[in-house]
């Protein structure tokens, strides 16, 4: 037989070159396969949001059913515009909602003769005015301020800075940290408050939630199916809150209310607009409990049209 000495053969595994094509052809794989993966991945988010906004819908007609009118956007004493306490104890749509959401227990404790922040009952509400509600956090939405499970810390008026802390993740404006005010439950879920700017007329809103509003099935004179209910609102900018309106925090009023004024997702950013994170689009409900997502690009006019309640405007909701 033929024998062959060791140095005659050749030794097992890869060479440097074949080590190299093989490292390419995963890294390419992997950079095919992790788009599809994020895409199915937004796909399920999106669902889930879409699944909040039915049972949002049901929550408020529910609530309809029994008290013959939609909550009102946050509740406020009749004073002359202007006065700092008109929103006070302030009490929003979405903390209406908590026993037609299964979340009887928090609702039997809040006292909503008392503000929502009260320095005097502070330690009572605390545990209540950061509840988290499943129902209103959009999975999409991964930014923000939030700095537990479910709530954030409101910031107080633009003009109140104060020394940021090592590890503070608190809110800006321009760059400047402002003043913690509370702690406060998130949600991004907003009422539709109409067409007009919601700090120049509070209670004059030509949507559906506003100052101590009482809309009811009637009052939708467009039709419920071409009305906005609810939308988006993502946390780029600060975060949004079903409580209801705080006193002394800065952007008290749009925290629970959003406003047409631009498209969905504008480029100017806005606060008070609705924006979302899902890839286009933002998610809203409609009066008849249909959820719809509208394109960034949607038309301004026809958008602010579906935000009124009775403008007499005639429009189609878009395919």
């Amino acid at each position: 037989m033929r024998s062959f000495s060791p140095k005659s053969r050749r030794a097992a595994g890869f060479t440097l070159v074949e080590l190299l094509v093989v490292i390419a052809i995963i890294g390419t794989l992997v950079g095919l396969l992790l788009p599809a993966v994020q895409a199915a991945r937004e796909s399920a988010r999106a669902t889930g949001c879409r699944n909040n906004f039915k049972q949002l819908g049901l929550a408020l007609h529910h609530y309809h059913d029994h008290a013959r009118r939609f909550p009102s956007g946050w509740t406020g004493a009749a004073r002359p515009i202007g006065d700092a306490t008109d929103d006070l104890p302030g009490w929003g749509w979405g903390s209406e909602l908590l026993p037609q959401m299964e979340q009887s227990n928090i609702f039997d404790r809040i006292d909503r003769r008392r503000p929502v922040f009260d320095a005097a009952n502070t330690a009572i509400h605390a545990d209540v005015r950061r509840a988290f509600i499943p129902t209103l956090i959009c999975a999409s939405d991964s930014r923000g301020p939030t700095e537990g499970d479910g709530f954030f810390t409101i910031a107080a008026s633009e003009g109140d800075h104060h020394e940021e802390e090592e590890g503070h993740h608190g809110e800006r404006v321009d760059g400047n940290p402002l003043a913690p005010l509370c702690e406060v439950g998130k949600s991004n879920y907003v009422g539709v408050f109409g067409t007009v700017d919601v700090e120049e007329a509070p209670a004059a809103g030509d949507g559906m939630f506003f100052r101590n509003s009482r809309i009811g099935m009637r009052d939708m004179l467009d039709g419920s199916s071409k009305t906005l209910f609810v939308g988006e609102r993502n946390s780029k900018l600060g975060g949004s809150t079903w409580t209801g309106v705080v006193a002394g925090a800065n952007a008290a009023l749009p925290r629970v209310v959003g406003v047409a004024d631009h498209a969905p997702n504008d480029r100017h950013r806005h606060f008070d607009d609705f924006t979302s994170n899902h890839p286009t689009g933002v998610n809203f409900l409609l009066g008849d409990a249909s959820v719809r997502r509208f394109d960034d690009s949607i038309d301004v006019g026809l958008f602010k049209a579906l935000c009124t309640r009775a403008g007499g405007e005639t429009a189609s909701v878009p395919d």
